[in-house]
């Protein structure tokens, strides 16, 4: 069964978004998945998401609140078959942690979340963190059309 990390910096905007925005499209494509988030960082381990982004999850008929903050570990790389980065700065930190992992057993796969989007290869989800309440509308988007095109890949498989 596949299995899915989000990761950005906090674990508090985009990564539990990204995590919430395919656990919906699984659910309604019925698909089997393990879906699940994290940021590099531990400043956030045991916070609810941001109140912004519980927000526009709630807008879409998604509940957010119970979602937990917590840090990638490097067992996470063996866990998971995919750990998708929402920006280049945590893409890098991942490959760090993939990189030192001691049992040179990390075998999960490594992506930017928009690299599963046609014409958004190589580009980061925004970040709404210091923005306005819409940047978080715009990352929802961002988030939910990626999780669309990643869930119909998996699906593929």
């Amino acid at each position: 069964m596949p299995s899915i990390l989000f990761v950005c910096l906090g674990n508090i905007c985009r990564s539990p978004l990204a995590e919430a925005a395919l656990r919906a499209e699984a659910q309604r494509l019925r698909m089997d998945l393990i879906v699940d988030s994290a940021g590099t960082g531990g400043w956030h381990i045991g916070e609810a998401p941001d109140p912004r982004a519980q927000a526009v999850a709630r807008r879409h008929g998604v509940d957010i609140s119970g979602y937990q903050g917590r840090q990638v570990k490097p067992a996470d790389f063996r866990r998971f078959t995919h750990i998708i980065a929402l920006d280049h700065d945590n893409l890098a930190k991942l490959r760090r942690i993939a990189a030192k992992n001691e049992s040179g057993d990390a075998s999960a796969e490594l992506s930017l979340l928009l690299d599963h989007v046609p014409g958004r290869e190589g580009q980061a989800v925004a970040d709404p963190y210091f923005g306005d309440d819409d940047g978080f509308d715009v990352t929802w988007d961002e988030v939910t059309q990626a999780a669309r095109n990643l869930a119909l890949k998996l699906r593929g498989r």
